[in-house]
């Protein structure tokens, strides 16, 4: 039987890619508990799949399930503990959750890595709005809009700066 080649490994990784790609199309489209029945399959047969982990940590936030997205990012964050986006995603879920204390320990690992880290430190203003640190709040603000001036039309409609909208250092920012 020299000359028999197996397949089963090759035909399983495209099985799990193309059920991946099934999950990923269904989350784009808005479906989120449809993407989660795809990504579970991935995960039955390779539980550390990051990508399937990741995205499946976003359609459970999406769902407003964050403790369930926050188990996903932490299996990843266990090998990969400088993993951006789920860093990102967890302070999210934790700032969600008014973890916020938590939500900036994740942000500042982080913004050790990329200071200039625009979408970071908008989220960290925002959580820093919510605990009342005005001063740090605007002064995180001011970075994220310098670095990005989409975030001053963002940061004029977010309810986390509502202590904030009669401040006028927060209006001249979002002017």
């Amino acid at each position: 039987m020299s000359g028999f080649i197996n397949f089963a490994s090759d035909d399983e990784d495209v099985n799990l890619e193309y059920l991946y790609n099934i999950g990923l199309s269904h989350a784009k489209q808005g479906n989120p508990r449809d993407a989660i029945f795809y990504f579970d399959k991935v995960l039955e047969a390779e539980p550390n799949h990051l990508n399937a982990l990741a995205n499946k940590g976003n359609a459970l936030g999406k769902l407003g399930k964050y403790d369930q997205a926050i188990t996903c990012y932490d299996i990843i964050l266990k090998d990969k503990p400088e993993h951006i986006t789920c860093l990102l995603n967890k302070g999210l879920a934790l700032h969600y959750l008014g973890r916020y204390n938590q939500a900036i320990t994740c942000y500042d690992k982080i913004l050790e890595q990329t200071p200039d880290n625009a979408s970071t430190l908008y989220h960290k203003a925002c959580t820093k709005s919510l605990q009342k640190d005005i001063d740090q709040s605007l002064a995180l603000l001011e970075k994220a809009i310098l670095l990005d001036a989409e975030y001053a039309k963002k940061a004029s409609t977010d309810k986390d700066f509502g202590i904030l909208h009669d401040d006028p250092r927060f209006r001249s920012l979002i002017a």
